[in-house]
């Protein structure tokens, strides 16, 4: 039986909605974003709209009954067996896509789109009890160039270099049993549009794509990362374009707890946390500043899947400190 995405026994975590009224399926084109739900039988099948999608297209883990992931390719059918005819539960998580393909503006073609299921029983998962926390970052959030050694083909080639569960961020918030809401577009800084024609950041930050609201407000924890594709704009510049999204992500999300991540690269490191604590003073807020500078070398830009891990295991020893 087929299940459309419309019914309540999916769970959709990360940046879903509608592309357009007359396109079949619920859209993400920003990578971490999840898919879970719950079946009875020992098959499955994932419906997907490929309708606008172009080669590479976007990559996918699935996990069975919290399994290892198993990386696969976006098709329009992507079928699993479960072995079992008995109850499972199913984790699919947007993993990579091309960096520079169209994810904002319509045709999009960097998207997944879920239109449902083929099983012989739909089953809710358990509401989970996790405090939610959104990455709000560039390619480095996204997990650009993590491998780069096993595939050539630049841009074409990305979905296989790329992996957003291995970012500092994915990592930090499975090691703090947090919930990741990951908002992360290569080359897109404060100040600068970025890959794929995607505004800058407090332009998108409210949207999942163009005219398409993001579906929730209000993570526990709201961490930005962003300076190193605003290195060239200057620091006036960027400490005002720093505080446009500030005051945009502070007004739609007035329950969280907000924490500027310095860029990695060390970019502006110090005057942003001046600007921090000048800004806390100015508005009454409690906004928490971690300085990453230093944490990794400044080659590559894009850390590699180590370089990611040893982020996290400087980051999670910080966030224990602010997390409540």
């Amino acid at each position: 039986m087929f299940f459309t995405y419309e019914d309540e026994k999916f769970k959709f975590t990360g940046r879903w909605g509608k592309e357009n009224p007359w396109v079949s399926g619920i859209c993400a084109t920003a990578c971490g974003s999840k898919i879970e739900f719950g079946f009875k039988g020992r098959d499955l099948v994932l419906h997907f709209n490929t309708n606008d999608n172009v080669e590479t297209y976007p990559h996918l883990y699935i996990s069975i009954d919290g399994g290892a992931r198993i990386e696969v390719t976006l098709q329009k059918l992507i079928r699993v067996d479960a072995l079992t005819d008995t109850e499972h539960t199913a984790t699919v998580i947007f993993k990579s896509a091309v960096e520079a393909q169209h994810r904002w503006y319509s045709p999009l073609n960097g998207k997944v789109a879920f239109e449902g299921v083929t099983v012989n029983e739909l089953i809710a998962v358990p509401k989970s009890n996790k405090k939610t926390i959104e990455f709000v970052g560039d390619s480095i959030t996204e997990g650009v160039l993590i491998d780069v050694d096993f595939i050539d083909g630049g841009q074409q080639g990305r979905p296989f270099h790329d992996d957003v569960t291995a970012t500092y961020a994915y990592l930090t918030a499975e090691a703090l049993d947090l919930e990741p809401y990951i908002m992360g577009y290569g080359a897109v800084g404060v100040t600068k549009s970025g890959q794929g024609a995607v505004p800058k950041c407090s332009e998108s930050y409210s949207y999942c794509f163009e005219n398409t609201p993001k579906n929730y407000n209000n993570c526990d924890y709201i961490m930005i990362n962003h300076g190193a594709n605003d290195r060239g704009a200057g620091v006036e510049t960027y400490l005002e374009n720093y505080k446009e999204l500030l005051d945009l992500i502070i007004k739609e999300n007035p329950k969280s707890k907000i924490i500027v991540l310095s860029a990695f690269c060390g970019a502006f490191h110090i005057e942003l946390g001046e600007f921090v604590e000048k800004y806390n003073k100015e508005n009454g807020t409690d906004i928490s500043y971690i300085d990453s500078f230093g944490w990794v070398p400044l080659e590559p830009l894009h850390p590699l899947r180590s370089g990611h891990r040893i982020i996290a295991e400087k980051l999670i020893p910080e966030m224990k400190k602010i997390i409540l």
